[in-house]
């Protein structure tokens, strides 16, 4: 059967749009927030013209919002850092689009299950691969997350030196510091669903271990 036949049987189904699904608006899996990120750090027009820096303080600028989620951009002088924090019940996406940043992580899934439980936060019990989406795979998944975001279960401690373009993907409660530790500024950009409305600072500081990162892209 050759292929006009086949058309002829099937029907063209760009001829019949109500069968074709929309392109969605604004971003819903973790696919899509890390799309976003590298669609935004691939167009240095929305963000470049915006950056400035501040050696008082970390500088930063919310670019974008959508349901749900914000879109932050922030720039670093050399030795500027977070401490260490975890962002409360917000999943997120850090991009870096400049420079180079230092991140260090912990792992504190017994802890932060507990803390979640108490505040009556149910645990998925599912398990999948979200290689596409950046180090999320083999992790608990969590509500209040991106969809499909897990835990990450790992080291208790880790170091990673991120270059332009490199991203990490983090569920909600994921504690970590990130520091500007080279002699160049940096530019990063940060997607948090649901939107960023606390930082708890930890005092234990993570201890430096190397580790592999996300290819930068």
């Amino acid at each position: 059967m050759n292929s006009d036949n086949d058309l002829q049987i099937a029907g063209d189904l760009l001829e019949v749009q109500h069968l074709l699904q929309p392109a969605r608006e604004h971003p819903v899996t973790v696919a899509e927030f890390v799309g976003l990120a590298r669609s935004i750090a691939a167009d240095r027009a929305q963000w470049a013209p915006l950056v400035q820096y501040d050696a008082t303080s970390r500088w930063y600028h919310r670019l974008r919002t959508g349901p749900g989620y914000e879109v932050w951009l922030l720039s670093w002088v050399p030795g500027q850092g977070t401490g260490t924090h975890d962002h409360g019940r917000s999943s997120g996406v850090l991009t870096v689009l400049a420079g180079e940043l230092t991140e260090r992580s912990e792992n504190n899934s017994e802890r932060l299950s507990k803390k979640h439980s108490a505040k009556g936060v149910e645990e998925g019990s599912g398990r999948h691969s979200a290689k596409s989406a950046g180090e999320t795979e083999g992790v608990e998944e969590r509500s209040g997350a991106f969809p499909g975001v897990r835990l990450e279960d790992r080291p208790k401690s880790r170091s990673h030196v991120l270059a332009p373009g490199a991203q990490r993907v983090f569920a909600p409660g994921y504690v970590h510091e990130v520091v500007n530790d080279s002699i160049e500024p940096a530019v990063s950009l940060h997607i948090y669903y649901p939107g960023l409305t606390e930082m708890p600072m930890h005092s234990a500081r993570c201890a430096p271990t190397a580790q592999d990162v996300l290819p930068a892209r």
